[in-house]
This record gives structure tokens, C-alpha cells and sequence, in this order.
């Protein structure tokens, strides 16, 4: 009877162990180049490989769990997974209800509209349709830049949804991530009649101070181990060797 119990004992050791091994990571594969999936349907992208760089670095096995975008947090905070790395701008709004890591990348925002629309300003758009993310700082800039001047602002579960909509016609452009429209749209086919307007958008409160992964407050030691984990690949070459399978420019910003 003791032998038994203990074989059991260390059974459910075991069993907390291999738990404890594996780090469910949230993403929204819909983001190309960030985070898309490949035709085999496996999780790919810049976000996936730094999550699994920074997995490598705290000895955990990164389990990726797609998430529509507006519920991320939501979802974070139902513990439906242990942290969101899934190109989530690190701002004060957010930061009230969840923690982050320190940043791993920060790109500009831009507007992007059909080649030869003439713009100087929020109202040469006026009466236009633009498409969102919804739940995205690029939402939050349009809102708050965009939908006083008159234009309409268009929000979408996912950021393909929006060039679709684009090449049908149902819509007139996009704000969204300059990196990320490039890789998902601008560089295509479908892209190539689009294309900037306006300054690149960095404003920190919309923007907040880059791209973070996000965490449930109160995981000191997680934090730690993943802000110890992103310097090291960061000075190692890992993150250099990342960044160019994706980018022709370091994207940790300035």
C-alpha cells in the first residue's frame, strides 16, 4: 500500500513537471509576417520564432493557441493561455490590466490607400471607408485621427479580412503596422496599385513603447525569466538571425 503510494506520489510529480515545461503562447495567425500559418497549417512567423527563441532561454516548450485578436486579453486573463506574444503594443491602457515584458520590437504605423490619392491631412480622406483590426492601437489611432475628419472606420476580427475587403472593393485602405501591410498585402499581387500616405505614426499614446509579450500581473518570476531571455537572444545573434529571415532592418527600433 505505501509503495503503491508513493509510485503515485511520484507519478503526479512527474506530471507537474511536464505541465510546468510548456508555456501556452497565444497568437493571431492572421498577421503576416508576424504570425500566419504556413499551408501545412503549423504557426510560423517572426512573433513564433522569437516565442520559441525566448522558450529555448527559460527551458519551456512553447504551445501556440490562435486567438481572434480583440479577445486576446480577455483570454489571457481567463487563463485560457500563460502569455500573449502575438505583436501586442506595450500602452498604458493595456498595461492597467495585464503586465509585459520588456519590448522586442517597434515598428511604425502607416495608412495605406489606392496609389495617386491625394492626401495632406486626416480630411483629404473624408468619406473614405478604412479598414482596422479591431482591438488594435491602428484602431485606436483611427478613432481617434481619422473618424473626426469624416471618414468612416471600418473594424475586423482579423487583418486579412480588411485586404480582401480591399480588392472587393468594400473598402478604400487600411491603418496598420508598415512592416506587417508590407508582408501581408503591398508585396503581393493584390497590392501592388497601393501604397503610403502620411507620416509613419509612432505616437506613444496610441502607439504606447513598442511590442511586448503579455502576461497576467503578478508573475514576477515569469517576467524576469523572459526579460533575462529576451537580452540574451538580443546579444547572442539569435534575434539578429530571426530578424533577417523576415526584415531587411533590425526591427527593436530605436
Amino acid at each position: 500500500m505505501t509503495k503503491n503510494f508513493v509510485s503515485l506520489a511520484l507519478l503526479a510529480v512527474c506530471a507537474t513537471a511536464v505541465q510546468a515545461a510548456d508555456l501556452k503562447v497565444a497568437i493571431d495567425p492572421t498577421y503576416e509576417p508576424f504570425t500566419y500559418k504556413t499551408p501545412d497549417g503549423k504557426p510560423a512567423g517572426f512573433d513564433v520564432d522569437i516565442a520559441n527563441a525566448v522558450c529555448a532561454e527559460i527551458k519551456r516548450n512553447c504551445v501556440f493557441v490562435e486567438q481572434v485578436w480583440d479577445s486576446m486579453i480577455p483570454g489571457l486573463q481567463a487563463r485560457k493561455y500563460d502569455v500573449i506574444v502575438s505583436s501586442l503594443s506595450i500602452t498604458d491602457e493595456r498595461k492597467r490590466v495585464i503586465d509585459f515584458s520588456d519590448r522586442y520590437y517597434k515598428t511604425p504605423s502607416a495608412i495605406v490607400v489606392k496609389k495617386g490619392t491625394e492626401y495632406t491631412g486626416p480630411a483629404s480622406l473624408k468619406g473614405k471607408r478604412i479598414g482596422v483590426l479591431k482591438g488594435s492601437t491602428q484602431e485606436k489611432w483611427a478613432l481617434g485621427e481619422l473618424k473626426p475628419a469624416g471618414v468612416n472606420v471600418i473594424p475586423y476580427e482579423a487583418q486579412d479580412q480588411v485586404y480582401l475587403d480591399i480588392n472587393a472593393g468594400r473598402l478604400d485602405g487600411t491603418v496598420a503596422d508598415k512592416v506587417e501591410v508590407h508582408g501581408g498585402f503591398l508585396r503581393k499581387p493584390e497590392g501592388k496599385d497601393y501604397g503610403y500616405v502620411g507620416q509613419d505614426q509612432y505616437e506613444t499614446k496610441y502607439y504606447g513603447d513598442g511590442i511586448g509579450i503579455g502576461m497576467r500581473k503578478n508573475q514576477k518570476d515569469l517576467k524576469e525569466q523572459i526579460n533575462k531571455a529576451i537580452k540574451t537572444i538580443r546579444s547572442n545573434g539569435t534575434y539578429s538571425t530571426i530578424a533577417k529571415k523576415y526584415f531587411d532592418f533590425d526591427p527593436y527600433g530605436n
